[in-house]
């Protein structure tokens, strides 16, 4: 992703990075939303029921047409508004916080490159900060994609309610339900963001260009490449913490905290319990992740073009 990495951030710079970053995320999440509502009910509620004999052996097909016929095609975009609510505070913070650590760490001022240890400590940080801001939007849209599973259940009408009614029926403790294995899940990004930095500067080395000037095909290839390593690598501790989000008024089973819901999801399930639906997530993150980085790389050009910034920028 392209960014300015002077020391001095100008707030145009900021804004063209949020701006971005947001647009992105918006488009990314609009587009493999009913893939995120399935992976998280896998997560949450194990495989499905399926009625539909020649659909059984796809997962993915027969998930989303039972989604369908029971709540019909709004049922596949469940958890959009928090999603789209959460990203805009979720780049804003993650770039500004992401890019002042990594001057902070001393980064060069010709490439902004770091070494990987202190290119995944600037990761971290930014992704803890981000963590710290949204989790309470990532809870109410793990609710409202699984709150259809239940009978009975008096559902939360949109984002706004359920934030009230976590607030009042649980506590603000409601609002950080998971929050210990979403730090955890931190890992991801220390992975994911120092992997796709190496393949940038191979990619612009072997073409002899700089990283700002690499084509489209290059930025996907670089955030795929990047994104499927990090999820599979940490992709267990998105299952807890979807478990522990789900849990409350709607839950089929409690859990007291990280270390039971650990062990009750390996007596009941065992190791391929933490990696339920890991396939349908990189059918989502991947092309999410395609979209989101070449998508804001190529508006965050055009709005370094329109709003320039004080110095010119490099690649991230």
């Amino acid at each position: 992703m392209a960014a300015d990495h002077t020391h001095g951030h100008s707030s145009r710079t900021l804004l063209c990075n949020a701006g971005a970053g947001a647009a992105a995320g918006v488009i990314a999440a609009s587009f493999v939303c009913p893939l995120d509502v399935i992976k998280t009910r896998l997560q949450v509620h194990g495989l499905p029921q399926l009625t539909n004999a020649n659909i059984k052996g796809s997962i993915i097909l027969g998930s989303l047409e039972q989604i369908v016929q029971k709540e019909g095609f709004r049922g596949m975009y469940r958890g959009l508004s928090p999603t789209i609510i959460a990203l805009l505070p979720n780049w804003a913070v993650y770039f500004t916080v992401y890019d002042q650590l990594k001057s902070y760490l001393g980064a060069d001022d010709i490439n902004h490159q770091l070494p990987v240890g202190a290119n995944m400590i600037a990761a971290s940080g930014a992704g803890a900060a981000t963590t710290l801001v949204t989790n309470p939007l990532w809870v109410v849209k793990t609710r409202l994609q699984t709150q259809g599973l239940i009978e009975g259940v008096v559902r939360y009408r949109s984002t706004l309610s359920a934030l009230r009614r976590i607030v009042r029926e649980e506590g603000f403790r409601g609002l950080y339900s998971g929050i210990i294995p979403a730090l955890a899940g931190i890992s991801h990004v220390a992975i994911q963001f120092p992997t796709y930095e190496k393949i940038k500067t191979y990619l612009a080395h072997r073409d002899n260009t700089t990283m700002d000037k690499l084509s489209a095909g290059d930025v996907a290839l670089a955030s795929s490449v990047s994104k499927i390593f990090a999820s599979t690598l940490t992709y267990p501790h998105e299952v807890v913490r979807s478990r522990l989000q789900a849990q409350g008024q709607h839950s089929e089973e409690l859990y007291s905290g990280v270390v039971d819901c650990i062990g009750k999801i390996f007596l009941k399930e065992g190791v391929p319990g933490f990696y339920r639906g890991c396939a349908t997530n990189l059918l989502r993150t991947t092309p999410a992740a395609v979209i989101t980085f070449t998508s804001f790389e190529m508006i965050h050009r055009a709005l370094v073009a329109v709003f320039p910034p004080d110095s010119h920028h490099h690649a991230l």
